[in-house]
Order: structure tokens, then sequence, then C-alpha cells
């Protein structure tokens, strides 16, 4: 701000009041560039002409207005025979100059004229809000001051307002979703997580223009209270969820004014996808920007202000959703025996002896982060006497690997337990794990998955009450009739993974299924080598809609065997000395898995990209929010 701009050094309140009209300016500024509507800003405006009206009573002068020059300061001739112009040439100029100065006396008569009307426009506002402020307004900051009687008793949930409620005074909050004012009335849509409501208000006895004037102008997705009869509308709302019901406001407050610009609509962001992208391959961080002119909110924008994304009603079920999977997740192992545990995630060397850990000092000593409980649910069931165990909890993964289904932190579903003489015991568990936690998600999801599919389109999971297995020759004889080049023992490619999910969906009417026998070459050092075969190992995996959601084996329990693998691995058998010495004093024969979370949420609801089953991804670009 300019010299010119600010009030004397030695008036803090008057550089007070500059600086907080500089700061609205800026603001306002900020909104138009943003194309934002004027009802968003406009209360912006009004509170800056407010200020500055205080700012002339103080200073008497216009905020901005430039010093004028002394009115006895000669002007400076121009050109060395400025002195000898002609009369004519002197007439001219002091004709410019009067015109000039009538423009501008006419601009500054205009100008006050409208600070006055604002003035007086404000000051009518604030007296009616004053006088009617039980009726409409700002809310007193909630600082848990004092306690109301019946407390939060007093509000109801929009999800619960329903037609037998017809006729009772309700007391709701949620974000602002919608307003807009027709001729004498207004109408607001109001949104609590899942839910909104419509809001009706119109000009009468009891409900003052000021009050209608102040509903259409507070900001979206600002937290506003409204109290009022709930009635049932004529025909149903459009739009809202509770659309068999409206209420007829009231009273109607502003909890907490939203001020900062919105980085997209809320409308675009609810928007069903149109174009169904693909859910493997490489993922473009660029090319996922938001696009402007279709009005879509592209991946990245979403990720870049999560707080607002996860507003809309298919997060806000995706991650419902998320929630339930691993209550059941947790539901089923409890009722099965198994114990809950919780590993440490600072270790002394990779957990699984690769190299795509997370490294860190501790202490001065070399540490990383954990990408798996594997070792340690080991040590618990197999050596620690717990036999049964699981974990939720976060993995870590240095991988740098930028696709549709990767990420450096997830969300791991683990389980381990000790078996008597086949680990087909661990894949009967797992399979009646599965079944149980998708009839589930169908009983007590159903209002969360409906409001998924209207945004993201997906098809209901197929799956069978006796999970299907098949072993890994099968899997690659499949692909090979299908006219796949896959050799048995290959790794599967994620492009062949996907391609013998269509083929075993197409033969045996399943999404869910899994496969063992997998190479040993592949598998990690700790794996079970097959008896029968030593190319094969004691492993599975487990597949939905063609991908990968859960990796695990029958472990090795004996330490010389450990130790052997662990070399043939190039492991320093060293860097995992406690882990093998916990298989020295008796361990029980043992096997288990782990799971991606956010994968089976992404797979089971069709979605495109992990990172919408993730609330805050992080992959190998993203470190926010």
């Amino acid at each position: 701000m300019s010299s010119e701009e600010t009030a004397p050094a030695e008036d803090p309140t008057v550089v007070e009041l500059a600086a907080q009209i500089a700061n609205l300016g800026t603001s306002i500024s900020d909104a138009k560039k943003a194309n934002q509507p004027k009802e968003e800003w406009d209360p912006l405006l009004q509170q800056m002409l407010a200020l500055k009206v205080q700012y002339k009573e103080l200073t008497g002068k216009d905020f901005g207005q430039p010093k004028q020059k002394e009115e006895n300061e000669p002007k400076k001739p121009k050109g060395e025979n400025n002195e000898e112009a002609s009369d004519k040439n002197k007439e001219k100029r002091a004709k410019k100059a009067a015109e000039k100065a009538a423009k501008e006396e006419k601009k500054r008569k205009q100008r006050e004229e409208r600070e006055a009307r604002e003035r007086e426009k404000l000051e009518k506002l604030a007296s009616a809000a004053d006088k009617e402020s039980h009726l409409f307004g700002d809310s007193p900051m909630v600082q848990s001051a004092n306690k109301s009687e019946g407390g939060v008793n007093r509000w109801t949930k929009i999800g619960d307002l329903a037609e037998d409620m017809e006729g009772q005074t309700v007391l709701v909050r949620g974000h602002l979703h919608t307003s807009r004012g027709v001729g004498k009335g207004a109408f607001v849509l109001l949104r609590s997580s899942l839910f909104t409501v419509q809001c009706v208000a119109f000009e009468s006895a009891d409900i003052p223009p000021a009050m209608i004037k102040y509903m259409t102008n507070v900001p979206v997705e600002s937290i506003i209270d409204v109290c009022g009869i709930l009635t049932i509308p004529e025909k149903p709302v459009e739009g809202a969820t509770q659309s068999n019901v409206e209420i007829q406001v009231k009273s109607y407050h502003c909890v907490h004014k939203a001020t900062a610009p919105m980085p997209f609509q809320m409308e675009d962001a609810c928007r069903p996808d149109t174009v169904r992208e693909s859910d493997v391959g490489a993922y473009d961080h660029e090319a996922n920007k938001s696009d402007s002119e279709g009005g879509r909110v592209g991946q990245e924008t979403r990720l870049d202000h999560r707080w607002i994304d996860l507003r809309t009603p298919a997060n806000q079920s995706i991650f419902r959703v998320q929630s339930m999977v691993c209550t059941l997740f947790r539901e089923y192992l409890l009722s099965q025996d198994f114990v809950e545990i919780h590993t440490p995630k600072l270790l002394s060397g990779a957990s699984e002896g690769g190299a795509d850990v997370f490294t860190l000092d501790y202490f001065g000593k070399p540490a990383c982060l954990s990408m798996s409980p594997q070792l340690h649910k080991q040590m618990a069931a197999a050596c620690g006497g717990f036999e049964r165990v699981f974990e939720i909890g976060p993995v870590f993964r240095a991988e740098n690997s930028n696709t549709r289904r990767h990420l450096c932190e997830f969300t791991g579903l683990d389980l381990e337990m000790a078996i008597m003489e086949h680990y087909d015991e661990v894949l009967d568990v797992i399979g009646d794990l599965f079944v149980y936690m998708f009839d589930g998600l169908k009983e007590r999801c159903g209002r969360e998955l409906e409001r998924v599919r209207e945004q993201h389109g997906f098809e209901d999971l197929e799956y069978l009450r006796k999970t299907l297995k098949i072993d890994y020759a099968t899997g690659c004889k499949l692909l090979r009739e299908a006219g796949v080049a896959q050799d048995d023992y290959d790794d599967l490619s994620t492009e062949n993974e996907k391609k013998l999910g269509d083929i075993v969906k197409e033969k045996y009417k399943t999404d869910f299924f899994i496969m063992d026998k997998y190479p040993l070459a592949v598998r990690p050092f700790y794996t079970m080598p097959d008896p029968n075969n030593p190319k094969l190992s004691n492993s599975y995996d487990i597949f939905i809609r063609g991908q990968e959601i859960l990796s695990g084996a029958q472990r090795i329990h004996e330490p010389a065997l450990l130790e052997e693998r662990a070399r043939a691995w190039g492991i320093d058998v060293a860097t995992i000395s406690s882990y093998l010495d916990a298989f020295r004093n008796g361990a029980l024969p043992h096997g288990g898995g782990g799971i991606g979370m956010e994968r089976v949420v992404m797979l089971y609801l069709g979605l495109p990209n992990i990172r919408k089953s993730s609330m805050f991804p992080r992959d190998p670009r993203r470190l926010a929010p």
C-alpha cells in the first residue's frame, strides 16, 4: 500500500482501518478473478465500503485519495519557448483544465452519493439485524462458553427428517449447499454428510425483507442453523435427499461464514462420470487437473482441496464403506478367536528384505519405516503363543510407481494364524472372511452404495458362497487358451491379471477368486517351498475384478531353512537376526496374508483410481494435504 493510502503513522486506529480495507480489496479482487458469483463476495464489498466511511470520518479524505499538490505550486513550463505561448494555446489549456476539474468534481459527488447510499443501506441492515437478531444474522463464535437447556438434543439430524414429523418445529445444522432468491422468497438447500433438505422462506409479517436478503447473500458452504416448521411439499423436492419434506424457515443464523473463494463448485464436484477411466496403467498427474470448460473437477484439483472434495455424497459414502470394511474384517476375525495386535512401524532393517523402504536416522542409527508387519505378526502368532492374530495399520512402500493402483502409504489388513497340517486352513478362513465382508457391505451400506453409484456407476460384485480356488498353472493355461502368452514360471503382469479376471468371470461367474502355487522365485524369502516341486511355493494371491488384493503364503518356521532362503535373496542374515532367533525356541507351522484396504474398496466399488479410495493419498508426487 502506498504512503498516500495510509493514514498518519501516529494514529494506529486509522492504520489498522487502512490495512483491513486493503485486505478486503485483495479478497474481492481474488474472488472476481476466480469468477465467483457476486453473492459470494458482495458481503466483503459491503464490509469494505463501511470501513471506508469510517476511514473518511477519521481522516477527512477518501481512502486511496492521492495527496493534493500545493495550490500555489507553479507548474513547470514544458519547452524553452513556453513563456511565448500564444494566448490561444493558453485558453485551450485553461479550458481543458476546467473540464477536467469539472469531471473530477462530478466523480467526487457521485462517489459521495454512492457511499452515502451504501452507508444508509448498511445502517438499515445493521439496524434490522439488531432488532431482529433472533430471526437471522451471524451467530456468536462457538467457544463452549455456555450450554443451552436441552443441549445437543435441540438439533435434529437432516437425515432423520421424515414425513411423520410433519408440523413439528425442528432445528438443523449443515453446510449451505445452494441458495437462490425468487421474488420475495428464498430457497436454500442445506447439506449434512449424505443428506440434504430444502428450506423455504417468504416475506411476511414474521419474515422481514432483510432476512430474505441475508439468506440469499450468505456464501455457499457456510455453516447454517435453521429453525422452522417441517412441512410436506405438494410434490417431491428435486435435488434433495429428504425430498418428501421441507422446512418453513422461522429463523436463519450463520454459525461460521465461508470467506475463501471456492476452488471449484460443489455442483461440478458431484457430477456423474461421463467417461469411464481405465483402472490400470500409468497415472498422469498433470492430465488430472480440472477442465474449466467442461466443468470437470480433476483428481489432482480434488486432492489439493480434499477437505472440500470429501463433502460430496459419493466421497462421504466411499469412506463410510471403507470404515465398514475394517469393521467387518475385525468382526469376523474376532469371532474366529483372532487377537488384534499392534506392531512397530520403525525398524532397524527392511521388513521383507527389499530395497523399497523409506529410510531415516534413528538417534544416529539407520532405520526404516515398515513395509509390512509380516515379521512381527509371525513372531506373535507362531512364536509368541497367540496362534491367531490380525492388525489394521499403516504400511509404507518407497516404490516410485505412478500408477492407478499403487500408493506409498496404505492401510494394511493383515492376519496370521497357526496351521495344523495344510495352508488350505488359512485359505478357508480368508475365503469365508471375504464372503462375510461382501455380505455385510450389501446389508449395512445399501444407501452408501447407491450414492457412490450415482456418481461412479459400477456393477455389483459377483462372488460364490464357496470361494473359487485355482492353481497358478491353471491360470496360466487359461490365459494361453485365450491366446495370451504366459509361462508357468513367469510372474503375471498387471494386464494378464486383468485378462485372467475376465476369463474367470466368464467361465466361473465370479469376480472374486484365489490362485495358489506361485513360482518360488517371485515370492518373499520366508515363503514355504512346495514339497512336490522346488520351483513352486505354498503361496497364494486373491483377486477382485482381475486385480490382486491379498498376497500370502505358508511361512517357513524352521530357522535353518529361513537362513538359506534369506541368503538366496541376498539378504544379510545379521540384519534379520532378531527375526531368525524367534524361531529357535519352538515355532508353530503357520500362514497368513496381507490385504490392501484401499484396493479392496476401490475394486469392490469399481473405482478407476486408488486415490479415490484413500482419504489423503500419498504417492511419489503427493505429500500434502
